[in-house]
Order: structure tokens, then C-alpha cells, then sequence
């Protein structure tokens, strides 16, 4: 019997709106657990999670019975409610629009999930800008800087 066969992994990255510092570390595994749970309702495997202050980082085992902007639109959707609903903070929360996503072999996943489970480390030495910046350089994907997220250094 035929049958669909993928691997795919996907690291997502996307950002507070205005980038701002409202994820808080007291709250990051809540909000990690409620988006963990989004990513497994909808049928995908989440193989790592960072929450930072101002951004998140994903990498996801994605079956092919999703849009990756629909798993997106999601996450961003039901976290924002969730982050709303506890009033983790005074003004309405909200991502910025749009998202990264980046694909890796299966060899590539464990130095993808050492890498987001290291972001607080890793953002002592370089900006979200910086970041998000080497990883279109790196995956060749052209950009127009003015559709890029908001970055506030």
C-alpha cells in the first residue's frame, strides 16, 4: 500500500511585536508547555522550544498535512490569547507579523536544538538583529530590509 514518507525539520523563529522584553523568565516554561501543546493539537512534533524576551525560537518535526504559516499563524494566535488571558502583561500582547522558517537535515538536529536551548547564551554576544540577519545570509534568501521585524537595539 502507498504511502507518504517525509522528514522535515524547521526551525521558526518569530518576535514580540515592537520587540519588546515582555516574556518574562518566570513565565518562559508556562509559555513554552501552552505552545508545546498548540504545535502536538495540530499534529506536529516539536523538538525544541526558547523563549526569549522579545522573540521565540522553534524546531519542529513538520508533517506535510500543514502549511508551515498555517502551524504559525496558530502558535502566534493561541500564545498571544494565552499570554493575554493570564495578564502576564499591562499592555495588549501581541507578535509582529511574520516569521522565519529555516529547514535542517536530520543530522543538522541535535546542533539545532543545542543551539535554541542555548539562546540566552548565545545573545550575550550577538543581537536578535545579527541573528536573524546571518540566518538569511546563510540560508541565501533575499530580503527587503523594510519587511524585516521591527528591531529595536
Amino acid at each position: 500500500m502507498p504511502n507518504t514518507y517525509t522528514q522535515l525539520h524547521i526551525q521558526i523563529v518569530f518576535a514580540v511585536k515592537g520587540r519588546e522584553n515582555l516574556i518574562l523568565k518566570s513565565n518562559r516554561d508556562e509559555l513554552q508547555k501552552y505552545i508545546s501543546g498548540i504545535v502536538s493539537n495540530r499534529g506536529q512534533k516539536l523538538l525544541a522550544i526558547f523563549c526569549m524576551p522579545d522573540h521565540t525560537h522553534l524546531l519542529i518535526g513538520l508533517k506535510p498535512n500543514i502549511a508551515i504559516s498555517d502551524l504559525v499563524r496558530d502558535i502566534k494566535a493561541g500564545s498571544s490569547k494565552f499570554i493575554n488571558e493570564q495578564k502576564w502583561v499591562k499592555v495588549k500582547f501581541n507578535w509582529q507579523e511574520g516569521f522565519g522558517a529555516f529547514s535542517y537535515g536530520k543530522s543538522q538536529t541535535d546542533s539545532v536544538i543545542k543551539y535554541i536551548l542555548n539562546q540566552e547564551e548565545h545573545h550575550r554576544k550577538i543581537t536578535f538583529r545579527e541573528e536573524y540577519l546571518q540566518f538569511l545570509e546563510k540560508f541565501e534568501i533575499e530580503y527587503d530590509k523594510k519587511y524585516l521585524f521591527e528591531f529595536i537595539e
